[in-house]
C-alpha cells in the first residue's frame, strides 16, 4: 500500500515505524516527518496543518490511505477534505474531532450518553465562574474549552489558584479563543491510565492499556508536560475491566455521536481515572471515570502501544477507515513496553534548540528503539528541534526488562542540557 502519515513528532515516527514492520511492505510517506521518519519513509515538506497542501499532494499522488497523527489537522477538517476527494483517511471528521477540540462538547456527549465522568459547568463570565467554585470544593479542575497545546488544564489546590486560572483564561486571554469558555470540573481521585480504541463508526476494538507520566520530574513533581514517558500494559487496568470500559465508555460515545449525525472513525482515546478502594468516589458513582477524550493516538503512549501490536497494522487502519473493523484486526504480542522521553533543558518552559545529538546507534545496539520527537538533520549531524527530543523504547518479557532496555538506550544518548525522568513505570513497580 501507498500510505501517507501526517505529522512530525514521536507519534508519527512510531506510526511509520510500525507500518514499516508489516510483512506485506508499504510505500511510506510522511508530511512533514522528521529526521527519524526520513530513514524509513519519504518526507514530504508540507506542514500537518496545511490542509489544502496535503489534499493537493494526495490528489496528485493517490495514496491508498492517509493516517492523520496530530489533533490540529483533524479539527481543521483534513479528513473531511480528503474524503471529499475520494481518498481514504484514518481519523475522525472535524465534527468528531470536537471530542478533543471542545471540552464542552465532549462533556455534553458524555452526559447524554451516560458515560461516567466528573460533573462540570461551563462559563464565559469570570465572576460567575469564581462564584461557582465553592460548590466544587478543593482540589478543583479548571479547563480551557479548546485546544491549548496541552497547557489548558489547571488542577487548583487553593481557591486563589483556581481564581488565577480563571483570570488567565477569561480575562488575560492566555489561550486566545481556546480559553473563551472555561469548564469548572470535579476533581477525580485515583490513578490515571490511557485506553486507545480503534473505531470504525459502529464497532470498537481496544488497544493495549498504557500509562503516561505527565509531570516533568521524578516522583510526579513539577509542571505538566506533553508526557515524559509511558509504559504498557498499565496494571491499574485489569483484563476484567476492559469489556466494561468498551461497553460503558467507548461504545456509548460512538452511538451518541451517530445519533448526532457524526460517524466516528479513527482512534477514540479515553483518558481514565481509576479510583482505588476507599478513595473519593466521583458524583457519577463509578470507580472508572473519563478525564478527557482525545481524537487521535496519544504521545508518548503510541510509542509503547504500537510496538506491542502484531499482524498487519495497515490492514487494521484501513478496515477502521472503511467501516469494516473486526477483533481479528488487532493482534497483541505478549511483550511489555516502556518508553523514556529525553527532553531539552528548560522544557516545558523555554529551551534552546540546535544541540548536536550523539549515541543513537549505540542505543539501538542496546536493543532500544529510538523515536524522534523533536529533531532535524543539519548536514551530517542530528540536532534538537523541540522540547521533547527523543522517545527511547524498550520491549521485554517483563516490564522490568522493558524499562531496563529503555534506560540502557537512554544512557547511550547525549546532547547539551538533555534530561529525563528516572522513574518511568514506578507505579507499576510499587504494586509488586
Amino acid at each position: 500500500m501507498k500510505i501517507l502519515v501526517v505529522g512530525s513528532g514521536g507519534r508519527e515516527h512510531a506510526l511509520a515505524w510500525r507500518l514499516s514492520k508489516d510483512a506485506e511492505g508499504h510505500d511510506l510517506y510522511c508530511a512533514p516527518g522528521n529526521a527519524g521518519t526520513a530513514a524509513i519513509a519519504k518526507n514530504v515538506p508540507i506542514k500537518a496543518e496545511d490542509v489544502e497542501g496535503i489534499v493537493y499532494w494526495a490528489v496528485e499522488n493517490k495514496p491508498d490511505l492517509v493516517v492523520v497523527g496530530p489533533e490540529a489537522p483533524l479539527v481543521l477538517g483534513l479528513v473531511d477534505a480528503l474524503e471529499a476527494e475520494g481518498i481514504k483517511a484514518f481519523g475522525p471528521v472535524a465534527a468528531g474531532a470536537r471530542m478533543e477540540g471542545s471540552k464542552r462538547f465532549a462533556k455534553e456527549v458524555m452526559f447524554a450518553a451516560g458515560v461516567p465522568t466528573g460533573r462540570a459547568e461551563v462559563f464565559k463570565d469570570p465572576a460567575k465562574a469564581k462564584a461557582a467554585l465553592a460548590a466544587y470544593g478543593l482540589p478543583v479542575v479548571i479547563k480551557a474549552d479548546g485546544l491549548a497545546a496541552g497547557k489548558g488544564v489547571v488542577v487548583a489546590e487553593t481557591a486563589e489558584q483556581a481564581e488565577a486560572a480563571i483570570d488567565d483564561m477569561l480575562v488575560a486571554n492566555k489561550f486566545g479563543s481556546a480559553g473563551a469558555e472555561v469548564l469548572i470540573e470535579e476533581f477525580l481521585d485515583g490513578e490515571e491510565c490511557s485506553i486507545l480504541a480503534m473505531v470504525d463508526g459502529e464497532r470498537a476494538v481496544l488497544l493495549p492499556s498504557s500509562q503516561d507520566h505527565k509531570r516533568v520530574f521524578d516522583g510526579d513533581k513539577g509542571p505538566n508536560t506533553g508526557g515524559m514517558g509511558a509504559y504498557s500494559p498499565a496494571p491499574v487496568v485489569t483484563e476484567e475491566m476492559l469489556p466494561e470500559i468498551c461497553e460503558r465508555i467507548i461504545l456509548p460515545v460512538v452511538r451518541e455521536l451517530k445519533k448526532r449525525g457524526i460517524v466516528y472513525r479513527g482512534i477514540l482515546y479515553a483518558g481514565l481515572m481509576v479510583t482505588p478502594e476507599g478513595g473519593r468516589i466521583a458524583k457519577s458513582g463509578s470507580r472508572v471515570n473519563v478525564v478527557e477524550f482525545n481524537a487521535r493516538f496519544g504521545d508518548p503512549e503510541t510509542e509503547v502501544v504500537l510496538p506491542r501490536l502484531g499482524g498487519s497494522f495497515a490492514k487494521a487502519l484501513l478496515n477502521a477507515a472503511s467501516g469494516n473493523l473486526s477483533e481479528d484486526d488487532i493482534v497483541v504480542r505478549p511483550e511489555m513496553a516502556a518508553t523514556v522521553i529525553i527532553a531539552s533543558g528548560g522544557y516545558p518552559g523555554a529551551y534552546e534548540k540546535n544541540k548536536v545529538i550523539t549515541g543513537l546507534d549505540a542505543a539501538a545496539a542496546k536493543g532500544a528503539v529510538v523515536f524522534h520527537c523533536g529533531t532535524r538533520a543539519e548536514g551530517d549531524s542530528l540536532v534538537t528541534a523541540g522540547g521533547r527530543v527523543l522517545s527511547v523504547t524498550g520491549l521485554g518479557a517483563t516490564l522490568r526488562e522493558a524499562v531496563d532496555i529503555a534506560y540502557g538506550g537512554v544512557r547511550e544518548i547525549s546532547f547539551e542540557r538533555a534530561f529525563h525522568r528516572s522513574d518511568i513505570a514506578h507505579r507499576a513497580f510499587e504494586r509488586s
